[in-house]
């Protein structure tokens, strides 16, 4: 069953941006337990918690010691002031023995000598809080690490003795020995409240088990279900599988992420949130991407768990983390979770509803090239002639006729704070374009396309500039700056005045040397204008653009040649290895030196720069999927020139290989495609083989 997030036309998202915000507590199970009263209701964080937790930065062999340095770092990289006050121990502080011979649990008795209860209370003396993990299935060896079933109200028992703050509660001991998600969840939490400490204690309900990521599941027992019950027994529960693996969080991911999370808004509300899993800054995603998490995070009302090791974080992902007016949207006391505002697409318009009746407003530009985002304070849910924006990342305060727009780069956000306009004209909105390849060689770059260019080239720019203030600007003018060697030129004339609600686009040609020299370069704009009562005002924006290499020549292995762009469904591309790099390249049982492995949804992009005439290769799923077990490896595989398909596959299983003999007459840029035949990524482990060109 597939519930997807509804549209301000509905009733929901009406409710979700107008109503009023109304609180409910946690409610618990009726029954006590033997000889203990029942605890009472409790709200134990109103807003979204915050916190670290080891997984994914320092993976399951963390110890006391780097545990108390990841402490001193929160509080000394000024996160614990922001607001991440939680250090969270996940799976591996057990001990190789999880439990003594009287059946307590016991930490790994080499890495914590002293037990668990002096790093808690060196914890706490940082004026921070401590979680812990433990699984609601039974401890199997050999499928998984750790498992409380059967001992909840022992192991509830024993953390709040410990004096940890929270637990999180994963489901892979669970789905191990087919257990029903809700009803062990329902006696964990009922255990947790009537712990014999009467300590309150956050409960992260960690179910990822997905379909089709983890195999066939009944509905029931999967992340996606969780929404249905957990409010009622949670602090928090996951909405989907993993946000990445250990050391890896790609942005592809956490755009998958946050759309599962945003299936059920209504579930959640102050005390009880959705949870999409942590934050991974310096993990496979760029600045700019996670400042996207952060922004998406930020308005889903999610908790902010920090995944990566902030001990060796730079300064400004530190910034991204603590920005005070993004953590307070996240922080509303509301509690409400933003919604979709129109249709699903490349670019979205995203709006959560705020204690004070402002909007948090999100224009989310999920495609690899700049756009010019646009949407209306109407379709917020707001009324008035006049708006007051606050850039949440710039804090810069400007007003507006009605019209919220910002220039965002591929993969970017802009996140304003909006509400009414009153006194006199503030600073006008105007929005200075990102410089945008719109042409090269006289072709069109295809929309959302990232802009690639090669020595030798003449490029068409355009930036595009709007005035959406409540008066008009006067003498608007665009110049535009490239690399040393590059030549531009101003392709027409720039207007006298730009009226309010109204656009004008700069236009400009830009040539590259013969010699330019291949990687990532820079076009940057400087806007200027003159607005009544602020003088000459002027803004300055940025855009990449990619330099290719020289194309291929001769007979050539194209998978040694550098590839523009590259991704993988999990791990990235690699070469002449199976995906991970863990074995040879094998289909079938034969061994192929050369090649890419790739895992599903993947694309892999070379240029070729209409100087090659045929590629061969042979393509598969890798003999490492049998390794795995019978489940998943299904993919397609497409050669695609300049946007054009020259080879499909079809679907191939784990016991099919195809050949590839290519044209490729013409082809400027090539794109090596495989999908995941639509049953999910998992175990599609895919081979490009003896992937050779004629140039």
């Amino acid at each position: 069953m597939k519930r997807h997030v509804l549209t301000a036309v509905t009733a929901l998202v009406a409710g979700l941006l107008v109503a009023p915000a109304t609180a409910q507590a946690d409610t618990g199970t009726g029954a006590g337990v033997a000889g203990r009263p029942p605890a009472p209701q409790q709200v134990i964080s109103p807003t979204p918690y915050q916190g670290w937790n080891t997984y994914f930065g320092l993976g399951g062999a963390f110890s006391e010691e780097s545990v108390r340095e990841v402490a001193d770092a929160l509080v000394s990289r000024g996160l614990a002031k922001a607001g991440y006050d939680i250090v969270w121990l996940d799976g591996g502080w057990q001990d190789p023995e999880p439990r003594t011979a009287a059946g307590d649990l016991q930490a790994d008795r080499t890495r914590f000598p002293n037990g668990l209860k002096p790093l808690v209370d060196y914890i706490h003396s940082k004026g921070l809080k401590a979680g812990i993990y433990t699984d609601a299935g039974p401890y199997i060896p050999g499928r998984c690490g750790l498992g409380s079933h059967g001992y909840y109200q022992r192991d509830a028992d024993q953390f709040a003795a410990w004096k940890f703050d929270a637990v999180k509660v994963d489901f892979l001991c669970g789905i191990a020995a087919n257990l029903d998600p809700k009803t062990v969840y329902t006696e964990f939490a009922q255990a947790l409240r009537n712990n014999a400490s009467h300590r309150p204690i956050i409960f992260n309900l960690c179910n990822p088990v997905t379909s089709p990521d983890w195999g066939n599941y009944p509905e029931e027992q999967q992340s996606t279900f969780t929404w249905s019950y957990a409010p009622a027994i949670a602090q928090s529960w996951r909405t989907y599988t993993d946000v990445g693996f250990v050391g890896d969080i790609k942005f592809k991911d956490v755009l998958r992420n946050y759309d599962a999370n945003a299936r059920h808004p209504e579930a959640a509300g102050p005390g009880h949130f959705n949870d999409p899993d942590y934050l991974g800054p310096e993990m496979g995603m760029t600045d700019e991407e996670f400042r996207t998490q952060m922004t998406l995070w930020s308005v889903a009302a999610a908790p902010l768990v920090i995944g990566s090791d902030v001990r060796k974080l730079s300064q400004t992902s530190v910034d991204i983390l603590t920005d005070p007016d993004v953590v307070a949207i996240d922080q509303d006391a509301a509690g409400v979770q933003a919604v979709r505002v129109g249709p699903a697409g490349t670019t979205e318009t995203w709006v959560k509803r705020l204690a004070d009746g402002d909007r948090a407003v999100v224009l989310l530009n999920r495609g690899d090239s700049s756009k010019t985002l646009t949407t209306k304070a109407s379709s917020a849910g707001l009324s008035g002639d006049r708006f007051t924006l606050k850039n949440a990342w710039t804090d810069q305060v400007t007003e507006s006729a009605g019209t919220i727009s910002a220039a965002v780069p591929a993969h970017g956000a802009a996140l304003f704070r909006v509400g009414p306009a009153r006194g006199k004209p503030g600073l006008p909105h105007v929005v200075a374009g990102l410089p945008q390849v719109t042409q090269v060689g006289g072709d069109p770059v295809p929309d959302g396309a990232a802009p690639v260019v090669a020595g030798g080239d003449e490029a068409r720019v355009e930036v595009a500039v709007r005035n959406d203030a409540t008066r008009p600007v006067f003498s608007p003018q665009v110049t535009l700056t490239a690399p040393t060697g590059w030549t531009v030129r101003e392709l027409g004339k720039a207007p006298n005045l730009l009226d309010s609600g109204h656009a004008a686009t700069f236009t400009f040609a830009v040539t590259l040397p013969a010699s330019a020299s291949a990687g990532n370069a820079a076009l940057t704009a400087t806007t200027s204008y003159d607005a009544i009562g602020n003088g000459r005002l002027q803004q300055t924006t940025a855009s990449p653009v990619v330099v290719a290499p020289v194309p291929p020549d001769g007979e050539a292995v194209l998978s040694h040649h550098t590839w523009i762009s590259a991704t993988s469904g999990w791990m990235s591309p690699t070469v002449d290895a199976s995906v991970g790099g863990w074995s040879p390249i094998s289909m079938l049982g034969t061994v192929y030196p050369t090649g890419l492995g790739v895992a599903s949804p993947s694309t892999v992009r070379y240029y070729v720069g209409d100087q090659c005439s045929r590629l061969t290769a042979t393509v598969g799923l890798d003999d490492a999927v049998r390794n795995v077990g019978p489940e998943g490896a299904t993919s397609t595989f497409q050669v695609v020139g300049d946007g054009r398909v020259l080879f499909d596959s079809g679907v191939l299983t784990r016991d099919d290989v195809r050949q590839i003999d290519v044209d490729l007459t013409g082809v400027r840029m090539l794109d090596l495609v495989v999908g995941d035949a639509g049953d999910g990524g998992y175990n599609d482990r895919a081979d490009w083989a003896g992937l050779n060109v004629s140039c």
